[in-house]
C-alpha cells in the first residue's frame, strides 16, 4: 500500500534496528528507509543481515548490517558505536529482536523461560543503554537541544493471559515497563521520547508460522473485531509516526496495533437472538407480582 506519509519525513535520521533483517523488523527498517533515514540493521545470522541489507540497498537505501547478540553488552556497544562511526550519528534505536514458542508451563525450562527474557527484556534494556550517550540531547552527533528516539517492539498478550506464552507474556510486560519508565526518566532528562508497539497477528511472520501453524485448525479471525490478520505494513506506518515528528508528543505509550482483538472475547449469545432473549426477559419482569412492603407495626 501506498504510505500516507511523506517521502521525507525521515530525512537526515539514522535508525538502528534490532532484529531488522526480517520479518516486522525488516518491514520497519524497509519504510524507514524509504521515508528519507540511512538503516543499520542486527542480528545473530550473517547471511539474513547480508540478504537484507543488499534488499535495502535496491530501494536506494544507505543500509548497513552489523553482526550481533543483544544478549550480550560488548556486542550492544560495539553495534551503537558502529552505526555512529559509519552514519554520523543515531537519532532512533527501534528493538525489535525477539524470540518465542509455543509451550505449556509445566514443560517450559527456568532456561528456556530466561532465554526469551535475555532476548527481550534484559536485551531491550542494554540496547537502551548502550545508545544513550548518543541519543540524549548534547550527546556524540546530537543538538543541545533535542534528543532522540526508542521504539520497543512488545504485544498484547500479558493484558490479560495467554495460553502457552507464560515467557513472552513476562518477557514483555518487563519491555512495556521499559518503555514507561524510560520514557519518565530520559524524557525529562534528555528529551528521548520511549514508545512502543504491540503488534497483533500479523500474516506472512516468523511469530504467525510458529504460533498458528497449519497443523492447528484456528477460527481466530472468527473472534477479530476486524476480521482480518494485519500486515507488516501496518505496523511498520505506526513506526514511523511514533518516530517522526508527527509524533512529537507521544511519550511513554505503547500502541496495541491488531485491530482490536486484545479487546475480544467469545461471543456467548449469538446478534440474532439477543434480542429474543432480552424481550422474554422483560416479559417476565412485568408479568411478575410485585412485592410490597409490609409493616411489623
Amino acid at each position: 500500500m501506498e504510505s500516507p506519509f511523506k517521502e521525507d519525513i525521515l530525512k537526515g535520521k539514522v535508525a538502528l534496528l534490532t532484529g531488522g533483517g526480517s520479518g516486522i523488523g525488516f518491514e520497519i527498517s524497509q519504510q524507514f528507509g524509504k521515508h528519507g533515514a540511512s538503516v543499520a540493521i542486527m542480528g545473530r545470522r550473517k547471511q539474513v543481515l547480508d540478504s537484507a541489507v543488499s534488499a535495502l540497498r535496491s530501494f536506494s537505501i544507505p543500509a548497513v548490517g552489523f553482526e550481533g547478540d543483544v544478549r550480550k553488552q560488548d556486542d550492544a556497544r560495539r553495534v551503537v558505536e558502529s552505526t555512529v562511526k559509519h552514519f554520523g550519528r543515531l537519532d532512533i534505536l527501534v528493538n525489535a529482536a525477539a524470540g518465542n514458542f509455543l509451550v505449556a508451563s509445566e514443560d517450559l525450562s527456568p532456561n528456556g523461560f530466561r532465554t526469551v527474557m535475555d532476548i527481550d527484556s534484559v536485551g531491550t534494556f542494554t540496547m537502551c543503554h548502550e545508545a544513550l550517550e548518543y541519543l540524549k540531547q548534547g550527546g556524540p552527533g546530537r543538538g543541545s537541544s533535542s534528543g532522540g528516539t526508542i521504539l520497543n517492539i512488545s504485544a498484547t498478550l500479558h493484558y490479560t493471559a495467554a495460553w502457552y506464552q507464560i515467557h513472552v507474556s513476562a518477557a514483555k510486560a518487563a519491555v512495556d515497563a521499559i518503555t514507561r519508565n524510560l520514557a519518565l526518566e530520559w524524557g525529562t532528562d534528555y528529551d528521548i521520547r520511549v514508545n512502543g508497539i504491540a503488534p497483533g497477528p500479523i500474516g506472512d511472520t516468523a511469530g504467525m508460522s510458529k504460533l498458528a501453524p497449519e497443523e492447528i485448525n484456528s477460527n481466530a479471525k472468527d473472534r477479530m473485531p476486524l476480521y482480518k490478520l494485519g500486515e507488516k505494513w501496518d505496523i511498520a506506518m505506526a513506526a514511523v509516526y511514533l518516530v517522526s515528528d508527527a509524533g512529537k508528543y507521544i511519550n511513554g505509550t505503547t500502541i496495541p496495533v491488531d485491530g482490536g482483538l486484545w479487546l475480544s472475547r467469545p461471543r456467548h449469545l449469538q446478534k440474532e437472538a439477543v434480542k429474543q432473549l432480552s424481550r422474554a426477559v422483560e416479559r417476565r419482569s412485568r408479568d411478575a407480582p410485585v412485592g410490597l412492603p409490609t409493616s411489623k407495626l
